[in-house]
């Protein structure tokens, strides 16, 4: 179990509801986020070169879903997946600074698929979320996401 408080359940169903409205709007994600991480890391994209069909990228993303969607309820399992995966992507020389951003990206290009649709609860949540994140993995040393989903 985390040692965080849990994810306040309006929270929860905030960051729900942008993921489902997200996903409708938006379809595959995946495009678009991998776009802002090698915008802002390009080093990343070299890393990418086997990825022709973007399976990789896209079965990533559906894992960081998966994460976000236990973490922001029950906690199964998600501290340990990030914990791994932060671990796990230094093997591929990934630096723990651009693993950190990815969550703070994926809350960027959901709010972005969401449109005027994007609430302030929305807004609230993924904030909450991200600062729980942050510091969940900054107590082993890290800081997951930096909330640029500020208007």
């Amino acid at each position: 179990m985390s040692d965080l408080r849990p994810t306040d359940p309006a929270d929860a169903a905030a960051v729900e509801a942008s993921l489902e409205l997200a996903a409708e709007r938006g379809g595959d994600l995946s495009p678009a986020v991998y776009q802002r991480l090698f915008e802002r890391q390009p080093d990343m994209k070299a890393l990418f070169w086997r990825d022709g069909n973007n399976a990789i990228k896209g079965e990533m993303l559906a894992k960081v879903f998966e994460a976000l969607l236990d973490f922001i309820g029950e906690r199964h399992y998600a501290h340990h997946l990030i914990e791994t995966e932060v671990i796990t992507h230094e093997g591929y020389d990934v630096p723990r600074g651009v693993f950190a951003t990815f969550f703070g990206i994926v809350a960027e290009v959901v709010r972005q698929a969401c449109g005027a649709d994007w609430t302030p609860a929305m807004d609230a949540a993924w904030r909450h979320t991200l600062a729980d994140l942050d510091h969940y993995v900054a107590q082993r040393g890290q800081v997951v996401s930096t909330p640029e989903t500020q208007p």
